[in-house]
């Protein structure tokens, strides 16, 4: 399944966009779990000129990787919502 995203947004944009666009799959598609998630994006500028992004010590930012966030409250008491 491919969920894309097309033109330039802010960051907080985006977060909304994912954040609405999950619900949608959550509410409409009874979608309630999902594995192996790749975002790719194009970093910019704000003008839709790409640019790199980079680390503390200069070296472009190839890859970001994710470890599970800790498990909720939620999680560890089994309580399904």
């Amino acid at each position: 399944m491919k969920l894309k995203i097309h033109g330039e947004h802010s960051t907080p944009k985006i977060r909304q966009i994912l954040f609405e666009q999950f619900s949608r799959l959550e509410d409409q598609h009874a979608i309630r779990f999902a594995q192996n998630i790749t975002l790719f994006i194009t970093p910019t500028n704000g003008f839709g000129e790409p640019v790199v992004a980079i680390d503390n010590c200069g070296r472009e930012i190839q890859l970001v990787q994710c470890n599970c966030p800790y498990p909720s409250a939620a999680d560890q008491y089994d309580i399904n919502m």
